[in-house]
């Protein structure tokens, strides 16, 4: 069995893009294309996942209850996040759907991209690639940008951000 060495935060990346497939089938060298990470690196973070218990050894089945418990209990600690400078980017957290019908602020938060549309206080993504990848797929971004709620928000932020995070999952 490999010695785990601990997660990455692109792991948390890489098990998001797996829930958001739901029950479609997908293959490794498709997460790689899509999240413009290289195959062994994914192959990597499946391996550091069943360790971790956040997938089973089939490497195909995502142990919800156990990624979700993470999500809501450890990710802020274990990857937190402070807002940044001012920047170009591709919003986040609550700046985003679906929380930004929710919370109305002066500040947007976003993943700084050089091609983006808006300006706001930056968030690091999980992954560098993540504003690329979630451009691509509308359920993949929900969930990451409300894993950044539960990053950077307040309780309340926090809270509606993993209930809807949570219904998005289980019923995927």
């Amino acid at each position: 069995m490999k010695k785990h060495s601990g997660m990455r935060p692109h792991d948390i990346a890489i098990l998001l893009k797996i829930a958001s497939k739901g029950t479609e089938k997908w293959y490794m060298k498709d997460l790689a294309n899509e999240l413009q990470i290289s195959a062994s690196e994914i192959s990597e973070s499946i391996n550091r996942s069943i360790i971790g218990g956040l997938i089973s050894s089939d490497k195909r089945t995502l142990k919800k209850l156990a990624l979700l418990d993470f999500l809501r209990s450890g990710l802020r600690y274990v990857y937190p996040q402070q807002p940044g400078a001012i920047t170009r980017g591709l919003e986040t957290a609550i700046s985003a759907p679906p929380l930004n019908n929710e919370f109305f602020s002066d500040e947007n938060f976003v993943w700084p991209y050089g091609k983006g549309n808006v300006r706001g206080q930056a968030i690091e993504p999980l992954h560098p690639k993540t504003p690329e990848a979630c451009l691509h797929d509308s359920k993949y971004y929900e969930l990451m940008a409300l894993t950044d709620a539960i990053r950077i928000g307040k309780a309340r932020e926090q809270n509606l951000a993993f209930d809807i995070l949570k219904d998005k999952i289980e019923n995927a």
